[in-house]
């Protein structure tokens, strides 16, 4: 494809099912294609925080967004670095049922992972780590209407103004097949050429629900939390 982008912004919440699929997906991309994929963080936490409840940086512990403020001491370090993190603490937690939310086990992640456990204190006893993560949210929200992830912000193909455009998805299960997943990240690049489309959608049948709720099992089994989402726009 003439016009593929070569870089895209990638917005997650290491907590969330959808995500991780397309993070999978994502990374073949890339594989195939040399996308350069910039993990940028997302709080959902935040953006569906109930009236009156605290902020997830004003608590000691926040499911995701702790978490994430480890992915940020990392990222300094580069990207492929809070990759390698993500894409474990992902498979622990979406795939094998491991509550990395739990301070003991994302310490256990980690060291498996080849990482000190430590990252876990140093960074949250580092503000910063805070100020990243929240910092990306509200880019996300304030730039990019982003309300969920993944977010997706690529450029838009064909445009000499260095316009970009966002996408929000969800794709269950991610795609296995190289070609496949490379078709479908064309088909996305395409849906951008026509900006006042604003929405594409496949209703999920009875069938596409126990698919999802086969694939999301195991974050559903490690998870110990209430879903609370806001309306989004």
């Amino acid at each position: 494809m003439a016009d593929r982008p070569t870089s895209l912004d990638f917005y997650f919440d290491v907590m969330c099912p959808y995500a991780y699929q397309s993070s999978k997906w994502i990374r073949l991309v890339r594989s195939e294609t040399g996308l350069d994929v910039r993990w940028r963080f997302f709080s959902l936490e935040e953006v569906n925080r109930e009236a009156g409840k605290k902020h997830p940086w004003e608590r000691a512990w926040s499911y995701g967004f702790s978490q994430m403020r480890i992915g940020a001491l990392l990222r300094r370090d580069g990207m492929e670095v809070v990759d390698r993190w993500y894409a474990a603490v992902g498979k622990a937690f979406h795939e094998d049922a491991r509550p990395t939310h739990v301070v003991d086990v994302q310490r256990e992640v980690l060291a498996e992972a080849g990482f000190d456990p430590g990252l876990v204190d140093a960074a949250l006893a580092d503000p910063t780590t805070s100020d990243e993560v929240r910092g990306d949210h509200e880019h996300a929200v304030r730039e990019h209407g982003a309300f969920g992830v993944p977010t997706m912000v690529l450029p838009i193909p064909g445009a000499s103004d260095g316009a970009v455009a966002s996408v929000y998805q969800q794709l269950v299960p991610a795609p296995d097949d190289p070609e496949t997943a490379v078709a479908m990240f064309d088909a996305m690049v395409a849906f951008h050429r026509f900006p006042g489309l604003f929405e594409l959608k496949h209703p999920k049948l009875n069938a596409d629900v126990v698919t999802v709720a086969a694939t999301f099992a195991p974050y559903l089994a490690a998870r110990d939390w209430r879903t609370i989402e806001n309306p989004a726009r």
